[in-house]
């Protein structure tokens, strides 16, 4: 009964977190959607916010002096999986929110939902996953993976009527904000959507490549760390290239553009420690099963914060795509379920085999 107890503690604490994670990363993207009309510049954003977070999870290695010693020695090969984790990184945190300054918060929050069956696709290449299609488990993972593939082309391709107009409501205004800043056209929903699309391959391939990494050197505060500051370099370097004609984009004033900038650093610093803790003990498929809520979230924050509307495409591919997600989710839980089963099973037999031996 206390082992039950304890378990039903450790999942509560997952999917707090979890949720936690995701509300913040949502909150985010609408802020940040609405900082760009003010004039924060994408590389100054993301080279400083990740700069910030990696200061503030600097105290990390202090703190993880003593348990340093039963960790593997950070060899090259660790350091080097963590720099391309960081380049990873850097690229889809770029094509997705410039693929938000496209679109709106709500298409990142829908397409988003591929993500798990991406990271199945490269799970099965990479040999992490098994597909059998005498078992019903591999049969929904597969099904469900291409109605997510399908459900995000739809929502790429087709933008539709609203279906749900904010303009009604009231809501609040960050300064004097322009409907035509927030709205986005038939060919901008099309680019932000490519973008990302793009970006969620990005995020699959990290998601493999950081379990790899927490199997290897599982200390999730000093990877955190590590890959902000790859992150922070990156994509400074890119900003310095991209706008080397525009120095001026580096000047931080203090309105909503730096409480973005803080925000983003602390939602990234507390956002990688979960997620590096969460891949290594429930593995990289978890980390994407709380993504369908993030589409409620972002509705309801575009509705609120940017007089945003639901449009149909965006609807019928996010329904398609949560299907496609819990189908591959469902396939995953019942592996998991006759893998459980199967321990028991030889949890239960081994004692009496081995009193037999020792009676022979």
């Amino acid at each position: 009964m206390a082992g039950t107890l304890s378990l039903w503690r450790r999942e509560a604490v997952f999917l707090t977190a979890m949720l936690a994670v995701e509300t913040g990363l949502v909150g985010i993207s609408t802020l940040f959607k609405v900082a760009t009309s003010k004039g924060l510049n994408l590389y100054a954003f993301l080279g400083y916010s990740y700069l910030l977070a990696s200061l503030l999870l600097l105290p990390s290695f202090v703190f993880s002096k003593r348990s340093s010693r039963s960790l593997p020695p950070l060899t090259f090969s660790i350091l080097s999986k963590i720099g391309l984790l960081g380049l990873l990184g850097s690229m889809y945190v770029i094509t997705g929110y410039i693929g938000i300054k496209y679109s709106n918060p709500t298409l990142a929050s829908a397409i988003s939902n591929i993500t798990p069956a991406l990271t199945f696709i490269l799970a099965v290449i990479f040999r992490m996953e098994k597909v059998s299609f005498k078992e019903k488990s591999s049969v929904a993972k597969v099904m469900g993976t291409l109605l997510s593939l399908l459900g995000a082309l739809v929502v790429v391709l087709y933008h539709g009527p609203p279906v749900f107009v904010a303009s009604s409501l009231p809501y609040v205004k960050f300064g004097q904000l322009s409907p035509s800043l927030l709205s986005s056209s038939n060919s901008d929903w099309l680019i932000g959507g490519a973008l990302l699309t793009i970006r969620d391959i990005f995020v699959s391939v990290s998601f493999i490549l950081q379990a790899k990494i927490m199997s290897e050197y599982p200390a999730a505060f000093r990877v955190s760390f590590l890959y902000t500051v790859c992150v922070s370099v990156v994509t400074t370097m890119i900003g310095l290239v991209v706008e080397k004609n525009n120095p001026s984009v580096w000047i931080i004033r203090f309105d909503i553009t730096l409480i973005t900038i803080v925000t983003m650093a602390i939602i990234t610093s507390v956002y990688y420690v979960i997620h590096s803790w969460t891949v290594r003990h429930k593995g990289p498929l978890y980390l994407a099963i709380f993504k369908p809520l993030s589409i409620l979230i972002a509705v309801v924050m575009s509705a609120v914060f940017l007089n945003d509307s639901l449009y149909l495409g965006c609807l019928i591919g996010g329904v398609l795509i949560t299907m496609g997600f819990y189908a591959v989710m469902w396939g995953k839980a019942n592996e998991d379920k006759d893998q459980l089963f199967l321990v028991s099973e030889k949890e239960k037999t081994t004692p009496l085999l081995d009193g037999y031996t020792d009676q022979i």
